[in-house]
């Protein structure tokens, strides 16, 4: 299990065996948050500031992470202080990830003018499409 906590007084990604809960591994070294494992388990994923890092990590027999490296960076939305959770998704092949761009500061024209929330879709598909 991949989780972030403070109690280092900055938030720092660690790894803990789920379910006995025995031993505890860090991952992050001067800062993470959001921590996401790729789909293989060979790989976990996490924020500092613009940068996603990626460490590769073994988990048989005993567990072993490596040296983080970045992935990329960039201005991408991050919850607001205090709040927690995952701003980003990863492709099942790890290659690829789905994230929130950021507006560039100062520039309202960049920000979506509305927003379209399509309620009981499944009922208006099934209206369209009728079955045999």
């Amino acid at each position: 299990m991949a989780y972030q906590s403070n109690e280092s007084n900055q938030d720092e990604i660690y790894v803990r065996p789920f379910p006995s809960g025995d031993g505890r591994w860090p991952i992050s070294n001067g800062g993470g948050t959001q921590p996401v494992w790729a789909r293989n388990g060979r790989e976990l994923f996490y924020r500092h500031g613009n940068t996603l890092l990626s460490v590769p990590v073994e988990t048989r027999a005993t567990f072993s992470a490596g040296t983080p490296t970045t992935v990329f960076e960039g201005s991408y939305f991050s919850p607001p202080v205090g709040l927690s959770g995952r701003t980003y998704e990863v492709s099942p092949d790890a290659q690829r990830f789905l994230m929130i761009k950021d507006a560039p500061a100062g520039d309202p024209s960049a920000a979506p003018a509305s927003i379209d929330v399509v309620l009981n879709w499944f009922e208006e598909l099934k209206r369209l499409l009728p079955t045999k």
